[in-house]
């Protein structure tokens, strides 16, 4: 055997699954020789019940490439191995076939097959299984006297062949090493995020002090209604913590702010607290507390940022000077990543300290999970060690496994990657610059049957950080055509508040920050403003809850398209089926052919389903070789099979 998948780094971390996915294992398996082989996989739960899983070839006859597809329906760390053998049954029944119509050595076939029999009654009575009686019966039969049609009809009986292929003798039996794989809750791989800055819910100008004032949590308790009312699983919060004021960062990130500006929420601690602080301007702790249990009552978990950096003015310079880098000028490294320059960010030095550090860590996280925090957003992951996550994830995982991460990580594939296997739930990816149908049709592919079972990912439309240049024309139909992308082609997507409302203004040509970023200043909004695209956000994030095959990614098929402006896929979850086609064009009119894959979803090319628009309601019959309007006013079909 060989090509076991799923493998992570050699068995060094798990794959990735979540409660009562269905999770494909594959092989490669074969053997010297004519004779035929077979192979399962063994499970073993969490608590340590064992499960045996027939193994079917999947490809062309000669390819050995065998699956078995089985879902995992208890949470925590499962094994899994391989078992390959000599099948005995099926190389005596294919030599059978061919052999008693020829008259060839018939008394010798039914010994075989007769010592075949008695073996596997025996092991059906041990056992105590049904099958006994009817082995027994067929046994006896299985003489020269038989006829030779009488004997094959035997063969191709549906009930004998189903107690051999489970009870008849193996030989040669191999088995693989065990691999792990993590089962966690569904929200792990499935959930519809909205991210927004609590401080900008409420705020105000006032004329008589001539500065803003900071909205509160509590002022916050609208905005969560309509978030739920969206169909939103997760609210995400920037950091809200108390803000230092050294350095601060004045209106589209300048070095003079003004009187008033709040500054950067990433710039973390000030003489009012640090990391365990919730900043005074948005009503403390007991104001996030009510907003939190506001949140549960709505169905919606509260993800909030987990930074490990810190303003000048952080406790910690003065409790724990040495957690950060000092220069040869004796002046405190800020956080650069050139040219861009973060003067009021201290970053932590993990050479320095180590232990009292992830001590420190581990504290924080344990204090925002007592006060019903479930997610964690973790900022810049990447510029921290991987050995350091691997154990304060394994140490969370540990202490509390409903407790999600998301890396937000816009590095290089590698590092993404290997966070995702230090034990890191969800990931950002390179979804906002993936534009173009090669782009797409590649990076599907790869989060889909690459890396998914390492990196689950989270396709975010934009960010503070990245205002996309797709829609930055400000068009409708461009922002339109990215949330049906997002949403239909990742389990999990995530918004930044704005996104609704069309805000799309660049702070320059070229660039990617937005202007007057919320970011560095107060940024109220009125949601019902028109235009906006509440209504088609709120029916996509419907279509995803109604549709198992939209909240999973490893039966995805990109589709063929005449057109290189639509873009199409397929995902199947048992008997629901999803087609998507969207243009990737804002601007007009396309016309495509579309090639559906009907053997993909338990059809023959010959034939012709029936398709509901799950957006406009309309009904089509489709074939293997379809077509496609799409326009500005109808950027996409996300159609259900339903017949």
């Amino acid at each position: 055997m060989r090509d076991i998948s799923p493998v992570v780094l050699g068995g060094a971390y798990p794959g990735k699954a979540v409660l009562n996915e269905l999770v494909p294992i594959t092989a490669t398996v074969f053997r010297e020789g004519h004779d035929a082989v077979a192979a399962d996989v063994v499970l073993t739960a969490p608590g340590g019940e064992t499960r045996r899983v027939p193994m079917r070839q999947i490809e062309p006859i000669g390819l050995d490439i065998w699956q078995a597809k089985t879902r995992l329906d208890a949470l925590g760390d499962w094994s899994f191995h391989v078992e390959a053998y000599a099948d005995l049954w099926h190389t005596w029944t294919h030599n059978a076939r061919i052999k008693v119509p020829l008259g060839e050595d018939p008394a010798l076939v039914c010994l075989e097959g007769a010592d075949l029999f008695a073996k596997a009654q025996a092991l059906a009575t041990a056992r105590s299984d049904p099958a006994a009686v009817l082995l027994g019966r067929v046994g006896s039969l299985c003489t020269p006297g038989t006829g030779p049609q009488r004997f094959l009809e035997l063969l191709d009986n549906a009930d004998i062949e189903a107690a051999m292929s489970r009870l008849a003798p193996r030989a040669f039996v191999t088995a693989t090493p065990a691999y792990p794989i993590r089962v966690v809750r569904k929200r792990a791989q499935f959930g519809s995020w909205y991210e927004f800055f609590p401080r900008s819910q409420g705020a105000y100008y006032n004329k008589a002090t001539q500065r803003w004032v900071s909205g509160t949590f509590d002022d916050c308790h609208p905005l969560l209604e309509r978030v739920a009312a969206l169909g939103f699983d997760v609210v995400y919060l920037p950091p809200i913590h108390p803000v230092g004021t050294t350095f601060r960062k004045g209106r589209n990130n300048t070095l003079t702010p003004q009187h008033g500006d709040p500054g950067s929420p990433w710039a973390i601690g000030s003489p009012d607290g640090g990391h365990d602080a919730v900043h005074p301007d948005l009503g403390g702790l007991a104001a996030f507390e009510r907003f939190v249990a506001k949140a549960k009552a709505l169905g919606l978990e509260v993800a909030i940022d987990f930074a490990l950096q810190a303003s000048p003015d952080h406790p910690w310079l003065m409790t724990h000077p040495e957690w950060f880098t000092t220069r040869l000028d004796g002046t405190i490294a800020y956080a650069e990543n050139p040219p861009k320059k973060y003067q009021d960010i201290y970053p932590i030095n993990f050479d320095n300290d180590p232990d009292g550090i992830r001590a420190e860590c581990l504290r924080l996280l344990e204090f925002w999970v007592d006060k019903g925090v479930t997610i964690f957003r973790v900022d810049n992951p990447h510029t921290k060690p991987i050995d350091f996550w691997a154990w304060l994830l394994g140490e969370m995982t540990t202490r509390h496994p409903e407790v999600l991460f998301l890396a937000e990580a816009f590095t290089r594939p590698a590092m993404m990657q290997s966070l995702a296997a230090a034990g890191f739930h969800q990931s950002y990816t390179y979804f906002t610059w993936r534009n173009t149908k090669h782009e797409l049709t590649t990076y599907l592919d790869e989060v889909a049957h690459e890396t998914d079972w390492v990196m689950r990912p989270n396709f975010f439309t934009n960010t503070p950080d990245i205002n996309p240049e797709f829609t930055q024309c400000g068009k409708a139909s461009a922002f339109a055509i990215r949330l049906v992308l997002a949403t239909t082609m990742s389990p999990a997507w995530g918004m930044y508040s704005g996104f609704e409302l069309l805000e799309h203004v660049p702070l320059r040509a070229g660039g990617e920050e937005y202007l007057d970023s919320e970011k560095y200043e107060y940024r109220p909004r009125d949601f019902a403003a028109s235009p906006n695209l509440n209504r088609l956000i709120t029916r996509l994030n419907e279509i995803r809850r109604a549709h198992p095959a939209l909240q999973q990614l490893r039966t995805t098929t990109v589709l063929p398209t005449s057109s290189d402006k639509v873009f199409a896929f397929s995902k199947r979850d048992g008997d629901d089926i999803v087609i998507v086609a969207c243009t990737l064009d804002p601007d007009g009119p396309v016309e495509s052919g579309l090639e559906i894959d009907l053997p993909g979803i338990g059809r023959g090319w010959d034939e012709t389903i029936r398709v509901r628009d799950e957006l406009s309601g309309t009904e089509y019959t489709w074939g293997a070789h379809s077509f496609v309007r799409l326009s500005p006013s109808q950027v996409g079909h996300i159609m259900t099979v339903i017949a």
